[in-house]
């Protein structure tokens, strides 16, 4: 491709007197996993909140495919195949699998029943078990209650939520804090499988062995701007949290800014 899948140009943003981003740029390709990464107070959520619809920025620009796009909500994100998988995950709890998979984006019965909004619930498991088979997931029943399964799992049917309806990009927000070394393993395995299906993975990680492990690319995030990008395969966790802290030329050490 000639053109990014997801850029940002100069994106600026404040809150008060608080400037988050202060001309800050960005860069997707289809098919890898790229991860953002920065201190804390970087602006990295700005960024990812600015990308994915929730907020708008004061200034800049916002490419898809090389077009500059407006995206004033997430369902705008969401027409140009952008999801974003949160940190809270944002699932229900109380309903299983299959019904999270398709929260917001039911699907119902044919005929007067459809018109009275009555959930084909069949369907639904069947997309369901689709889903999550393609993406590797091992749930041994998609219709117990999301609460019933570990924290793996439940940040898998949040993944496979996304990837159902994402057909371009993924934001991912720590999407293995607080998860156990299997289930982190499991967590990365899905990510890759993701990436593999020409879907562009956008993974914000405070763990730098993690974002070396499963990244092709980073760019890092300081005071509102991208200051460096690296190839992943080719950095050290040592070089990452240098260009993050400001203690290291990225330019120095095979980065570039």
């Amino acid at each position: 491709m000639t053109e990014p899948l997801l850029e940002a140009r100069g994106v600026t943003k404040h809150f008060g007197h608080v400037q988050a981003l202060q001309g800050a740029d960005f860069t997707a390709w289809p098919g890898e996993v790229v991860a953002l990464i920065g201190d804390n107070g970087a602006g990295k959520s700005t960024l990812v909140k600015t990308l994915s619809g929730t907020i708008r920025p004061d200034g800049g620009q916002i490419l898809v495919d090389g077009a500059p796009v407006r995206l004033t909500s997430p369902l705008d994100a969401r027409r140009y195949g952008i999801e974003t998988v949160y940190q809270d995950l944002a699932l229900a709890p109380d309903l299983d699998a299959a019904a999270n998979l398709h929260l917001g984006r039911e699907l119902f019965r044919g005929g007067l029943l459809g018109r009275l909004h009555v959930l084909d619930r069949a369907a639904m498991r069947r997309s369901a078990v689709a889903a999550f088979a393609e993406l590797g997931v091992d749930l041994q029943d998609v219709g117990v209650p999301v609460a019933s399964l570990s924290g793996g799992q439940r940040q898998s049917v949040a993944v496979a939520r996304a990837v159902a309806f994402a057909n371009r990009i993924i934001f991912m927000d720590e999407p293995t804090a607080a998860l156990g070394v299997v289930q982190r393993g499991r967590v990365l395995d899905t990510i890759r499988r993701v990436r593999d299906r020409g879907i562009a993975v956008v993974l914000i990680s405070h763990n730098m062995p993690e974002v070396l492990s499963v990244a092709d690319r980073v760019e890092v995030l300081r005071l509102g701007r991208r200051v460096a990008r690296f190839t992943a395969a080719q950095s050290s966790v040592e070089e990452l949290v240098g260009a993050m802290t400001g203690a290291l030329d990225p330019a120095s050490n095979g980065g570039t800014a």
